[in-house]
């Protein structure tokens, strides 16, 4: 038997106007975990696609070698069928139905013509024993936390007898603790025979987990890398990724001018409604002209909570106290209309889910938060429209054919520059960033980065929320940390470290 489970030969997809994967060759050894990196766009998940049968045989060219057997994979059903199953960024479970349920969900355990409930619940259970996954089988999904649903997962896969595991992105959405938790659960499963493919942009984690390494950039293979031969470095990834050096992943910036207060938050305390409890406390911040500021904290600290209150509470949370203060000026925000009229802008975390219409494309996108600047009586100037579309996807360089390209079908990078472009146009002057490169690779992080230092240098106030450490520390100028909805501490960029920060985020 051959060492490579996987060969996939000279794959070429297109789609109208797009080269997407260009003669792409990709081998993968039996019992390895192979990562596969690459900027966005770079046709990581289309690969994937085509291997697991999403993109069926006849609509790409190329041969698919599985086993030694070339493979005509029509549906996913067929890929699964051969031991070849796939987990995507955003999780394929149903919340409203059970663990045992979602386990077996496509693939029920029958008896004649019913479904054999107790079986499902017992193999269920000893599936979940194989993730490490200590849950009522009965429970539902929307129950569970993020971390403990990717097990869900990767249990659903292996409930199918599963020998290549393709995971896309997998830690993208979890906190640190879940994301060791998952990655030594990989490594667990390579002991138990089973061949990881893993998608990340996460250069740390590739280096400690793959056997390994190979780089797509702009859909050709540029090259593989045996990790247990000869330590790779994160710089190496890198330059292959982005064909050329970055020698300091957090700009530096030219002409640090901070001024006055711009943006001040004083005694803010919120109660969830839903919850029944109080989620934030007597939260005091500043932020002034033309600095970065940073806020930091564990998951369920109460950063997204802090920021969707203040960019006019659009969630129905319950302010109990406090005050807003713009320049000099208090304000009142009953909704995220008024916020945005005063300058104050708030770029969601869930680009997918809040940030942007998928269905539409880049120019409906960019310009929907402000309308009223191309309103003409009750007509809008589409031209305007389209030249300032065309401006911001020239000078944040959103990589696209043209601005009619539907949103849903750019890479994530891509994706996350036209929600920040869509901010950009209302002119904010402080604009909130809620994990602005999560899911996104080097290259696309170190554009951001580049465009954050430009935006403050010009005069706007940032604030960052991030659960990147290393980001905070690498572009604040100043940081909150943030511990059960209170302010834990406040720390320069001079004073910031991860030990400190850590010691504060920890605090109850």
């Amino acid at each position: 038997m051959s060492d490579y489970i996987l060969e996939m030969r000279n794959i070429t997809k297109e789609f109208p106007g797009v080269k997407a994967l260009d003669n792409v060759n990709f081998k993968v050894r039996r019992g390895e975990i192979h990562c596969l990196v690459g900027e966005n766009g770079a046709g990581k998940s289309t690969l994937m696609k085509v291997l697991s049968g999403v993109y069926h045989y006849g609509t790409y060219s190329g041969d698919i070698v599985y086993n030694g057997e070339v493979q005509q994979f029509r549906s996913i059903a067929d890929s699964e069928e051969k031991g070849i199953a796939i987990i995507y960024q955003e999780l394929a479970l149903v919340p409203e139905l059970s663990i045992y349920e979602n386990v077996y969900f496509g693939h029920e355990i029958m008896s004649g013509r019913s479904i054999d409930w107790n079986k499902t619940i017992v193999s269920a259970a000893e599936v979940l024993k194989k993730v490490g996954l200590n849950a009522d089988p009965s429970m539902k999904i929307k129950n569970l936390g993020v971390g403990n649903q990717q097990l869900v997962e990767i249990a659903k896969a292996l409930s199918k007898n599963v020998r290549l595991l393709i995971l896309d992105e997998p830690t993208a959405s979890l906190n640190e603790d879940d994301s060791e938790n998952l990655l030594k659960l990989i490594k667990e499963l390579k002991a138990q025979g089973v061949t990881s493919i893993m998608i990340s942009h996460k250069l740390k984690e590739i280096t400690a987990i793959a056997d390994t390494i190979t780089v797509l950039r702009d859909g050709s293979t540029i090259c593989s890398m045996d990790i247990t031969q000869k330590a790779i470095t994160e710089a190496e990834i890198i330059k292959h990724m982005v064909g050329r050096e970055i020698e300091n992943i957090y700009p530096k910036r030219e002409h640090k001018k901070i001024g006055d207060v711009c943006l001040e938050v004083k005694n803010w305390s919120v109660d969830d409604p839903v919850k029944g409890r109080e989620i934030l406390h007597d939260i005091n911040i500043n932020v002034r002209k033309g600095e970065i500021v940073g806020i930091q904290g564990l998951m369920g600290a109460g950063r997204t909570e802090f920021a969707m209150s203040l960019f006019g509470n659009p969630t129905g949370y319950k302010i109990t106290s406090g005050e807003i203060i713009m320049e000099g000026e208090k304000v009142s925000f009953k909704k995220t209309k008024d916020a945005i009229k005063k300058g104050l802008a708030y770029v969601s975390e869930d680009r997918k889910g809040n940030g942007l219409v998928l269905i539409q494309d880049i120019k409906y996108n960019i310009t929907i938060a402000n309308l009223e600047e191309l309103q003409e009586g009750i007509s809008l100037n589409e031209n305007e429209e389209i030249n300032i579309a065309n401006g911001y996807k020239d000078s944040i360089n959103i990589k696209a054919p043209s601005i009619m390209q539907k949103v849903a079908n750019l890479s994530g990078g891509n994706q996350q520059k036209v929600q920040l472009a869509k901010w950009l146009f209302v002119r904010p002057k402080v604009l909130i960033l809620d994990e602005p490169t999560r899911g996104i690779d080097v290259g696309a992080k170190f554009e951001i980065y580049s465009l954050m230092n430009k935006l403050v240098e010009d005069g706007m106030s940032i604030i960052m929320i991030s659960s990147e450490l290393p980001e905070v520390l690498g572009m604040s100028d100043r940081l909150y940390v943030m511990s059960a909805g209170k302010i834990a501490g406040e720390l320069t960029a001079e004073e910031a470290d991860e030990n400190k920060v850590m010691a504060m985020a920890i605090k109850s």
